[in-house]
């Protein structure tokens, strides 16, 4: 049992950040030109240009923070083509021929790590793990042999099975051979090493917050300087650039969060994902001559549902009905977003935007795909084809079930709630760690008061589209229901399509 253990003792962290050092790229100082742009440092980003640089193009890796510390860095790691009961789905949806393609092109991803790590001599925990869908419902154990069914017809070894290695009973389960896990960070940075030189860069710290049309393509970062490039990647999650394509209707942000707890007993082996939305993704990690057991649930829209703090919550009480938990020395949660039909958009923008391209939408399944989709990426720059690129087509629109869900997931969400909040002086009242919307002179307010007594007051209409924001307690940020971008309590951008953070009061509302 998990006994008294604090979940919330201290700030959410990554185990994947807190265990790895930044090297610390420089941040764009001048105008620069390049054969390729790439927008966002993550796997997808990072894979990409490493590959584009292996083709002696020259390439700009831009990055608003440091490299692999948004998603990836908060990513559960698995390597895996299994990617819950998906292959079922894809048939019926999309056919026979691109469901191979899905599955040919994440199967290829998990060999590709596997060579890199082995011919690059990557310190980064790799190891080759069977990969799991289990149930613990009935209602499940149909789908999951059909699903099996459906994967060995399109070539991958996947097996049915009434029993796991896991603590407790299962009524069936899906299993996937010659699946991995990694260190996500490690594998990433010694990526990054061999982009810089000869003529290509890494820079953190440098946001695109502007990018015309027109080729060559020139993106302008936020301290003014530029990069100019042939070729665009867009890695950045969403595509926030100029509205081609109309993303902000096709994909929507969820969150999902972690534990990486330890405990008396050793983790059976393998890698698992719950058939059920309300079950637990399951791995091991090595951590300090012993091991750490990740157990991740808790997944909902961005901005929607219960109190964040809730789903934490209800992470430590599985953990500890599954395990004896004796410690959680990481917490963290992730967020992704997942496209109308779950594939993810990996392609030219749009059918005007030829040379700009875009990766988006993994729906947390993002380190095999994202390598395919940086893989298909760079034959679609070098050769103009992939053998994959049918499956993965932004351009794709099908009439089941896409058009069923054609508007955005955030629209009837987009106004603030009926009622007036209270007028700024109550939050006199507030107290350390407690969050209220106001409003001043007529605009929405929303306020925070740190452990230290200082109240945050930023004006709470999102900056991308002018939705409105929601307080997010677990990680003490404001988050927009519509489309996923997050503000620390200060009002600056932490991910997300937002390219301005928000207005803020400053001392003004600070009683």
């Amino acid at each position: 049992m998990t006994g008294t253990v604090d979940v919330f003792a201290k700030p959410p962290q990554s185990y994947w950040l807190t265990s790895t050092a930044s090297p610390g790229y420089p941040a764009l100082e001048k105008d620069i030109k390049v054969d390729a742009a790439v927008v966002g440092g993550g796997l997808v980003g990072v894979t990409a240009a490493y590959l584009l640089k292996q083709e002696n193009l020259t390439v700009a890796l831009i990055e608003a923070g440091r490299i692999g510390q948004g998603t990836t860095g908060h990513t559960t790691a698995k390597i895996t083509s299994q990617h819950s009961l998906i292959y079922s789905k894809l048939i019926e949806q999309v056919g026979l021929e691109k469901a191979r393609q899905y599955a040919e092109a994440n199967e290829f991803a998990i060999t590709f790590i596997e060579n890199l790590v082995k011919n690059k001599m990557i310190d980064c925990d790799f190891s080759q793990q069977a990969a799991y869908v289990y149930t613990r419902e009935d209602q499940y154990i149909k789908r999951i042999e059909e699903e099996v069914k459906a994967a060995a017809g399109l070539g991958i070894k996947a097996f049915y099975q009434e029993q796991t290695a896991l603590p407790f009973a299962v009524r069936a389960a899906e299993r996937f051979d010659n699946q991995a896990q990694f260190h996500p960070r490690k594998y990433l940075l010694a990526l990054a090493k061999d982009i810089p030189g000869g003529g290509s860069h890494i820079f953190e710290q440098t946001r695109a917050v502007d990018f015309p049309g027109g080729r060559p393509f020139v993106i302008t970062t936020g301290s003014g300087h530029t990069v100019t490039a042939d070729n665009v990647i867009i890695a950045s999650h969403f595509p926030a650039y100029g509205g081609s394509g109309y993303y902000f209707a096709r994909i929507y942000p969820e969150r999902a969060y972690a534990l990486a707890v330890e405990a008396k007993e050793q983790f059976p082996g393998g890698i698992y994902v719950a058939a059920e939305p309300a079950g637990a993704s399951l791995r091991s990690a090595p951590h300090d001559g012993g091991e750490l057991i990740i157990v991740v649930g808790g997944r909902h829209r961005t901005g929607q549902g219960p109190p964040t703090e809730d789903h934490y919550r209800n992470l430590v009480q599985l953990a500890g009905q599954t395990f004896n938990v004796t410690g959680i020395p990481f917490r963290w949660s992730a967020q992704d977003y997942t496209t109308l039909d779950e594939i993810p958009y990996v392609g030219p923008l749009s059918n005007r935007d030829t040379h700009v391209y875009v990766a988006t939408g993994f729906r947390k399944w993002g380190i095999t795909n994202g390598t395919a989709a940086a893989l298909l990426l760079k034959d679609l720059i070098i050769h103009g084809e992939s053998p994959w690129a049918a499956v993965y087509d932004p351009a794709r629109f099908m009439a089941d079930p896409m058009i069923k869900s054609a508007v955005s997931p955030g629209a009837d969400i987009a106004a603030p709630k009926s009622g007036a909040p209270p007028e700024i002086p109550e939050a006199a009242a507030l107290a350390p760690g407690e969050s209220m919307v106001a409003t001043v002179e007529g605009k929405r307010v929303g306020l925070y008061r740190d452990d230290r007594g200082r109240l945050h007051a930023v004006y709470i209409t999102c900056t991308h589209m002018g939705c409105e924001l929601v307080w997010n307690g677990a990680e003490l940020s404001w988050d927009c229901p519509c489309h996923g971008s997050r503000f620390t309590c200060e009002g600056e951008i932490m991910e997300g399509p937002a390219l301005k953070p928000l207005h803020t009061g400053g001392d003004r509302y600070n009683p």
